[in-house]
């Protein structure tokens, strides 16, 4: 019951303490190891809820998978899951002879979330420890491999899942999700903060509905005149706000699967290549 407390105090106060109260409160966290298989893992997080984090990371992971990349999606957000609704998968994942759960897979993506082993009716009321041991379970209980990228949808906030996360397997990076409104940008510095700490290295920001485009006469209509991301990392893209991606999650079929040729889906196949790229350069190639 302790180990939770003990995260906590370790990350937010670690400046403080000595390198022997460091090692002692450490002995009690689990041992990084990466997941057998999996070659990169990458975090789709904010601090703030309701900026699209978890559609931002179903269409990157599909993106990723149009470029021939085998690709993975692990909804990390326990208490309100969303990628068996974004991705379509509804059933519940098998075990193999090792009792690992095998991912079930649509759009050329192995998804696995908690949504697909608890009932859609029903709501977890979990503490800290429980929620960590779910993580880790998520994470290194279910057959993965081979996979060439792994993408993390994580829940709004600074706490258990991310901390669980950057305990348990190493992290190749962090994709950071916001609108431009100052509240939502405010709350993501505080998400940017924490992985910095952590030493996770941050690929960048993508800005979500900043702006609509008129189907009529082309003509681009900005929401925010003064945008506040500037004191954010550097911007991957900027994405606007259009009636097809809340079709698009309801019917469960990702905006870049159903409609390929949008502009909405080229700004992901720009963002999936240019993490490819930090990911090629990050390995020598």
């Amino acid at each position: 019951m302790l180990r939770p407390f003990f995260s906590i105090i370790r990350r937010s106060f670690v400046s403080n303490m000595s390198e022997r109260q460091t090692a002692l409160v450490a002995r009690g966290l689990p041992k990084k190891e990466p997941i057998m298989g999996v070659q990169d893992i990458i975090v789709v997080a904010s601090g703030k809820g309701g900026v699209g984090k978890s559609t931002v990371a179903a269409n990157f992971a599909c993106s990723m998978a149009k470029l021939g990349k085998r690709v993975g999606l692990l909804d990390g957000d326990i208490f309100g899951p969303t990628v068996p609704l974004l991705m379509n998968i509804h059933c519940e994942p098998v075990l193999n002879d090792q009792n690992l759960m095998i991912p079930p897979q649509n759009y050329n993506v192995k998804c696995l979330s908690m949504g697909m082993i608890t009932p859609s009716e029903g709501s977890v009321i979990w503490r800290g420890p429980l929620v960590m041991s779910a993580i880790q379970r998520l994470l290194k209980g279910a057959e993965w491999g081979p996979l060439d990228v792994l993408v993390v949808d994580t829940p709004p906030g600074t706490g258990d899942v991310h901390l669980s996360l950057s305990q348990n397997v190493p992290i190749t990076g962090v994709i950071l999700v916001t609108t431009p409104h100052s509240a939502a940008v405010q709350v993501t510095v505080r998400g940017a903060r924490m992985y910095e700490k952590l030493n996770v290295p941050i690929f960048g920001l993508v800005e979500n509905m900043r702006y609509s485009t008129c189907e009529n006469c082309n003509q681009r209509i900005e929401f925010f005149k003064n945008s506040s991301t500037n004191s954010l990392p550097h911007k991957l893209i900027s994405l606007p706000l259009h009636s097809h991606i809340a079709e698009c999650s309801e019917i469960g079929v990702p905006i870049v699967i159903k409609y390929p040729e949008s502009k909405y889906s080229n700004l992901f196949t720009q963002l999936a290549k240019k993490i490819s790229e930090i990911l090629d350069k990050q390995k020598g190639r």
